[in-house]
């Protein structure tokens, strides 16, 4: 009997690191990954979204990036659809798919509908939420910094509906009442209107981040999904050089190790010596 793809799950909540470690182990194995991220899979936003760039990829290939109309619905069902052709062509050409992204639910439904044809791998990089939220805040402070209004301000319509497409990222409705009163406004309720915005946008992230977290913990608990998690919360605790070295030693490597056991049943580290942070709990 030929044995079962292998396919490899990357979660967690936004700003945790997934795609810094997704890419990781895309170089560590021959690898492309697929996004999974409901609003990174459609194209324009790339501030917003916090979209990985080009460089940041370091060539591996992306599925699923910016590749939908901003203005049509993609579901999970479509999302399911591609991404298992996705998969299919990866495992053709004798690579590893490593699915990445926020969006549970699409992951969810994925493994629910195609959960018997592959031998997954699920890697949870998690962070404790007080830390996150902090990171978070300053997130959004940068992407302002990088052009946030600016990006935002074409998808500005005083009829527009923020339950379709792309209109559905957090940061397009916050803004919506900046964009509607800037012109006729002051410069201190300019700034006022700009301050909110920016403050809902955390806000809302971080609820985001919760809700995640919350999926996450029932697919663990009610659906009995085995997931290995990994805390990174140390890394967001330092800064420059030190931050790299504890998210290698903390994060990427035990991610490795794991994926090399599943991948090649390498007994690379034994059940008792992988890191307390990846111990399952």
């Amino acid at each position: 009997m030929r044995p079962k793809e292998k396919v490899v799950l990357v979660m967690g909540a936004t700003g945790c690191g997934k795609t810094r470690l997704s890419i990781d182990l895309a170089s560590c194995f021959p690898s492309e990954i697929i996004n999974s991220d409901k609003i990174q899979v459609y194209e324009g936003l790339d501030v917003v979204t916090n979209k990985v760039t080009k460089e940041e990829q370091r060539g591996i290939p992306h599925h699923l990036l910016g590749t939908q109309n901003p203005n049509t619905e993609f579901t999970a069902s479509d999302f399911c659809d591609m991404a298992s052709h996705a998969i299919q062509s990866i495992t053709d050409r004798h690579k590893l798919p490593i699915i990445v992204g926020g969006s549970n639910s699409y992951i969810e439904a994925l493994v629910d509908k195609f959960g018997s044809r592959y031998d997954w791998c699920c890697l949870w990089v998690d962070v404790s939420m007080p830390v996150l939220h902090s990171y978070v805040a300053q997130r959004v402070d940068e992407m302002v910094d990088g052009g946030m209004v600016k990006e935002l301000r074409p998808f500005f319509n005083p009829n527009g509906d923020y339950s379709r497409g792309i209109r559905k990222a957090i940061g397009v409705a916050e803004f919506d009442a900046y964009f509607r009163r800037e012109a006729c406004s002051s410069n201190e309720t300019r700034v006022r209107l700009l301050q909110e915005a920016v403050r809902d946008v955390k806000r809302n992230t971080c609820q985001l981040a919760c809700k995640q977290l919350g999926r996450i913990h029932r697919l663990r608990s009610v659906k009995g999904w085995n997931i290995h998690r990994v805390s990174a919360t140390p890394v967001f605790q330092k800064r420059g050089h030190e931050a790299n070295e504890t998210w290698n030693s903390m994060v990427a490597q035990p991610c490795t190790s794991v994926v090399s056991q599943f991948l090649y049943n390498a007994n690379v580290v034994s059940r008792s010596r992988v890191s307390p942070s990846l111990q399952q709990n």
